[in-house]
């Protein structure tokens, strides 16, 4: 059987101790891929890690159930503090097993173990024998993810975060979780140039702002959220079908604002306590003993403190560039 994909070897100077290699990956079958029909788009290629390239099939061919629930982002646009929202909501409010349950087994990472040089476990097959009714994540853009999303149609909810407040996080992320050890400037260019991990970046968001108004997908954006959680929550009750008082809603959105989840993350509360993991990234990569906090900031527009006058107008003219034809503005 010929493979749905086209894979290629590419040249990087971001490869790092997590993911020491790049491939370019096309999808040429468009069968079930849910923009094919409209205008006939056709999926750009994607940059993941080499080690995917053993994967890809294996995920498009994942069998999805209606009951699943999907968190998709491009990283650092709020994944984990969505996940533990979405778990929660879909779970009517039960705190007490999103204590004693770690976030990584009650929301599983699918595609971890397809990219990271150094984590031996499939966490694709992992995924697939989850009990049921299943949360994944992923930050795989859409033509690489599973192609019965787009016929079985189970909730899928997407984040989309300004691209400069994600340059800034990534790069902090890709430092000390991947390892890389290059110049700030080569990683912002290669997000300039579609050239990271997960790229293109803004792609990955216009092609879900595309499914917006399908019944079984949410778009949200990090900065409503982090803005005003409290007036975005009864829009993702709705979504999922659920109903709480006005204390119940006031209770979730302190459990879930930046800070509480910061402090729970880091000491409070083992189950979203993602510290060992961290620790255990940045050792195997050669980080160990260095500070780092998976969540950082959290502010909207923090990329002022970081990034130069230059790049805030590389980024500027990169993202008008990008969005030209859409009606989808980041929410900056």
């Amino acid at each position: 059987m010929a493979s749905a994909f086209t894979i290629t070897d590419i040249e990087t100077d971001l490869a790092c101790p997590g993911a020491s290699s790049f491939v370019q990956i096309q999808l040429n079958d468009l069968t079930d891929y849910p923009l094919a029909s409209a205008g006939g788009s056709t999926p750009p290629a994607a940059i993941v890690p080499a080690k995917f390239r053993n994967y890809a099939e294996q995920v498009r061919d994942f069998r999805v159930y209606d009951d699943d629930v999907w968190i998709v982002t491009y990283p650092k646009c709020g994944t984990t503090w969505t996940q533990e929202m979405v778990w929660l909501i879909a779970h009517d409010l039960d705190y007490q097993t999103a204590r004693d349950v770690n976030l990584n087994t009650r929301s599983h990472f699918l595609e971890i173990g397809a990219i990271a040089d150094k984590i031996p476990v499939d966490t694709v097959t992992v995924a697939a024998g989850m009990k049921r009714p299943r949360h994944i994540k992923s930050h795989l853009p859409m033509a690489l993810l599973p192609r019965q999303l787009w016929t079985v149609k189970p909730r899928i909810v997407y984040v989309a975060r300004n691209p400069k407040d994600v340059a800034v996080s990534y790069l902090h992320h890709y430092r000390m979780i991947m390892g890389y050890r290059g110049t700030k400037e080569a990683f912002f260019d290669g997000l300039l140039e579609d050239r990271v991990m997960f790229c293109p970046q803004i792609r990955h968001a216009l092609d879900f702002w595309t499914l917006k108004e399908e019944p079984n997908v949410l778009f949200l954006t990090y900065e409503s959220m982090r803005r005003d959680l409290r007036s975005v929550l009864p829009k993702v009750c709705t979504f999922f079908g659920k109903s709480f008082t006005d204390d119940q809603l006031d209770a979730l959105a302190m459990h879930l604002s930046f800070d509480e989840m910061k402090s729970l993350y880091l000491k409070k509360n083992p189950s979203t306590n993602n510290d060992q993991m961290v620790r255990s990234a940045m050792k195997m990569n050669g980080r160990e003993g260095e500070q780092f906090e998976f969540m950082r900031k959290g502010i909207v527009g923090d990329f002022r403190n970081e990034l130069s006058e230059e790049y805030i107008e590389k980024f500027d003219r990169f993202i008008e560039q990008q969005l030209v034809g859409s009606d989808f503005k980041y929410d900056l």
